[in-house]
C-alpha cells in the first residue's frame, strides 16, 4: 500500500486535487446526456452534435492554454481553468435550449483539456526531471479511481431521475471543481523561464521530431476508445461471450491501472527507455486486438477465454504506453516552452475520442475480424516507429551529455 500513496509535497497536493476534480467529472458524464435529454429536452441527436464541437474546442483549447501556462505560470493557469470550469458546469442547469447547451459543454470541456495541458506544465516546473514520469504516474491512477467513483455516485443518484437531483449533482461536480481549484493554491507558483534569443512563441509546431512522436501517440491513444466504445458492441453482435464480460474487463482494467501504473512508470527513465516502451505497447496493443477478433464465431467459452486474456494484454500495454508516452513528451520539450509542448502532447492524446467513436465503429465494427487485423497492424507500426523518432530527436540535441543506449 505504501507504493500506491504519492510522497508528501507537491505530488500529494496534485493528486488529492486531481481525485476531486475527476471525480466531479465521473459524476457529470455519467448524468450529462440523461439530464439534458430527459431534462432540458433536447435531442439524442443535438446532444451528440454538441458534444462534438465541444470536443473540437478541448483539443484547441489544450494548445492555447500550454502556450498561456508558458507566458504567466502553470499554477495560474490551471487554477482559473478549474475555476471557470467550475462555474461553466453549474450553468448546466440554466441551460434551456441547444444553444445555451453548446457553448456551456464547449466551456466546460475547453477548460476541462486546457487545465490538463497546464497541469502537465505545472508537474513540469514543480518536480525534478528524474520524478516527473512518476508524478504523472500517481495523476493518471487517481484520475482512473476518481472517474469509477464518480461514475458509480452519478449512476447510483440516477436512480432517482428527477430534475432536482440532476440539478443537485451538477451543482455538486460545480463544487468539486471549485475545491480542486483552491487544492492547488497550496502549491508552490511557477514562474516561467525566460527563452533563449531567437526562439519564436510557438516553438513546438518546429520541432518536427516531436510532432511525429505526437502524431504516433495519437495512434496509440485510440486504444483506450477502443476498450470503451468498440469492444461492448463487438462482444454484443458479433461474439456467443455474456455482455457481462465487458464489465469485468473494465473492472480489470481500472484497478490494474490504479494498481501498476506507478510501478510501470519506473520501467522508464530516459528517451531511449520511453521509445522502447512505446515500442511494446504497439506490439501488445496488437497481440490484444488480434485476440479480440478471434473471439467472433467462438464457443461462448473461448470467446470469454479470449476476451479477458486480450484484456490482460491490453492493460499490459497501457501502463507501458503511458510510461512511455509521458516520459518523452517532457524529455523532448525544453524548459522553457513545457507549456505547449504538453498542450500538443494533451491535443495528441485526445484527438482520438473525436476520430475513435466514429471510425471504430463505421470502419472496424463492419470489417469483422479483419478491421480488428488491420487496426491492429496500425498500431504495432506506430509503436515500431517510436525508437526511431526519439532517435532522430536525440540526434538533433548534440548537446546532450552521454550515449543514450537504444537497445
Amino acid at each position: 500500500m505504501k507504493g500506491l500513496l504519492p510522497p508528501p509535497g507537491a505530488v500529494r497536493l496534485l493528486s488529492i486535487g486531481g481525485l476531486v476534480r475527476t471525480t466531479g467529472f465521473g459524476i457529470m458524464t455519467s448524468i450529462s446526456v440523461l439530464y439534458f435529454t430527459r431534462s432540458v429536452g433536447l435531442s439524442a441527436a443535438q446532444v451528440g452534435i454538441g458534444l462534438t464541437i465541444a470536443g473540437g474546442c478541448g483539443i484547441a483549447a489544450s494548445v492555447i492554454s500550454g502556450r498561456v501556462a508558458d507566458a504567466v505560470g502553470a499554477r495560474n493557469t490551471a487554477i482559473t481553468l478549474v475555476l471557470i470550469q467550475s462555474l461553466a458546469v453549474c450553468g448546466y442547469a440554466f441551460v434551456t435550449s441547444f444553444t445555451g447547451f453548446v457553448i456551456a459543454v464547449s466551456v466546460v470541456l475547453s477548460c476541462h483539456s486546457a487545465a490538463e495541458a497546464a497541469r502537465g506544465a505545472l508537474v513540469a516546473g514543480l518536480i525534478p526531471a528524474e520524478g516527473r514520469v512518476r508524478a504523472r504516474a500517481y495523476l493518471h491512477s487517481v484520475t482512473n479511481a476518481g472517474l469509477s467513483i464518480g461514475a458509480v455516485s452519478g449512476g447510483v443518484a440516477l436512480q432517482a431521475d428527477t430534475q432536482g437531483v440532476y440539478v443537485g449533482l451538477i451543482l455538486a461536480c460545480g463544487a468539486l471543481f471549485a475545491s480542486s481549484g483552491l487544492l492547488y493554491m497550496l502549491l508552490p507558483q511557477v514562474e516561467p523561464v525566460a527563452a533563449p534569443s531567437g526562439r519564436g512563441s510557438w516553438e513546438v509546431w518546429r520541432d518536427r521530431p516531436f510532432l511525429l512522436f505526437a502524431g504516433l501517440n495519437a495512434i496509440l491513444a485510440a486504444n483506450d476508445t477502443v476498450l470503451v466504445v468498440v469492444l461492448p458492441i463487438w462482444i454484443a453482435q458479433q461474439t456467443e461471450a455474456p455482455l457481462a464480460v465487458f464489465s469485468v474487463v473494465l473492472i480489470f482494467n481500472t484497478l490494474m491501472v490504479v494498481l501498476f501504473q506507478v510501478r510501470a512508470s519506473k520501467t522508464t527513465s530516459d528517451i531511449p527507455g520511453g521509445a522502447r516502451a512505446m515500442r511494446r505497447s504497439g506490439v501488445l496493443f496488437a497481440v490484444c486486438f488480434a485476440l479480440w477478433a478471434f473471439a467472433s464465431g467462438q464457443p461462448a467459452w473461448l470467446a470469454v477465454v479470449a476476451l479477458l486474456a486480450g484484456a490482460v494484454v491490453h492493460t499490459l500495454g497501457e501502463l507501458l504506453w503511458g510510461a512511455g508516452a509521458w516520459t518523452l513528451a517532457y524529455e523532448m520539450a525544453p524548459d522553457h516552452a513545457q507549456g505547449q509542448y504538453q498542450g500538443v502532447f494533451t491535443m495528441s492524446t485526445q484527438l482520438e475520442t473525436m476520430v475513435m467513436p466514429v471510425a471504430g465503429t463505421m470502419l472496424i465494427l463492419p470489417a469483422g475480424s479483419l478491421g480488428w487485423l488491420l487496426f491492429a497492424l496500425l498500431l504495432l507500426v506506430a509503436g515500431l516507429a517510436a525508437p526511431a523518432v526519439a532517435r532522430r530527436h536525440t540526434n538533433r540535441h548534440t548537446n546532450r551529455q552521454g550515449t543514450p543506449s537504444w537497445n
